[in-house]
């Protein structure tokens, strides 16, 4: 088991992790991105015998790495509907919650996923394989306004709608359905000092849209507001600008726009204590044994 989660995934600041959740042995936590199980297994490592930890995937491939251990669920689902499990699991409320929102280097590594330019394969990118659209799906079938929008808003590519337009273009010919398709119609598009961000952008654009990522993570953070108990922790682990934007918006005003509110006395209102006022990002030595860490960002903060 240690081997497989080794070669699946290997936990970014799993130190800091465990001090900002600041965990209670005998609480209740919930690690929403379990994948894995690194984090997992570390919390369980520092609760007691009557602490107990949830931990939600919706990818098939994570359930292999599934914990044996009395003081441990899985929950196979999407951390979206975080609040709804917890209700049906009779949680009254929880000390503590993990959100490492990368995605991990064994999707990465699969090339039957789709979520690398590496590799030859099939326009996937779901995290799910057992529902939903694939890249390819939103490739054919989305018009090309909207392939504009999700390449503009989820890849903040300035050339988002001439990238849409070829992409129209050639499917009116033939559906693109590998990864090989479309490198080939979007690589003239840039340059080669520039081919590998950009590709990572595209790609990432497809992903988020795949995935539904933005609206999902907003819907958690709704959600682990609710069932947090109050000092509750909450660790938030995010690799892109548009993830920890969001995050730290929500962290400060409560809202995902971070408009301030004040109360009838001019009070900053906030349903949170920020932990930590300026992020966490990974050592230079974890970055050297772990490059996936490089653009992580870890915001702490505390339920009112």
């Amino acid at each position: 088991m240690e081997d497989k989660e080794i070669c699946y995934h290997v936990p970014v600041m799993l130190n800091e992790c465990m001090e900002g959740l600041s965990i209670l042995p005998n609480g209740t936590y919930v690690d929403v991105t379990f994948g894995g199980g690194g984090h997992s297994r570390e919390i369980l490592n520092r609760l007691g015998a009557d602490g107990h930890l949830y931990s939600f995937d919706q990818d098939a491939d994570a359930e292999k790495n599934i914990i044996g251990d009395t003081r441990f669920t899985f929950v196979r689902s999407n951390f979206r509907y975080l609040k709804n499990f917890m209700q049906y699991h009779k949680v009254d409320g929880v000390d503590g919650l993990l959100a490492d929102l990368g995605v991990s280097s064994h999707h990465f590594d699969d090339k039957d996923r789709g979520f690398s330019f590496r590799f030859e394969g099939a326009l996937d990118m779901r995290m799910n394989t057992r529902s939903g659209k694939t890249a390819a799906d939103i490739i054919n079938t989305y018009s090309e306004s909207d392939l504009a929008d999700v390449l503009y808003l989820y890849g903040e590519l300035k050339n988002a709608r001439k990238l849409a337009s070829v992409l129209v273009r050639a499917r009116a010919t033939k559906p693109l359905e590998t990864i090989t398709d479309l490198l080939e119609l979007i690589k003239p598009y840039t340059t080669r000092e520039k081919e590998k961000k950009f590709l990572a952008q595209v790609f990432q654009a497809l992903r988020i849209e795949v995935n539904d990522e933005m609206k999902a993570l907003k819907e958690m953070l709704l959600q682990a507001l609710a069932v947090l108990k109050p000092n509750g922790r909450i660790v938030v682990m995010t690799y892109h600008s548009l993830e920890d934007r969001l995050v730290k918006n929500f962290f400060k005003t409560g809202n995902f726009e971070g408009k301030a509110t004040q109360d009838f006395y001019g009070n900053f209102q906030t349903p949170f204590a920020l932990i930590n006022n300026k992020i966490i990002i990974p050592s230079d030595e974890e970055v050297g044994l772990n490059p996936r860490s490089r653009s992580a960002k870890l915001r702490i903060a505390a339920k009112l």
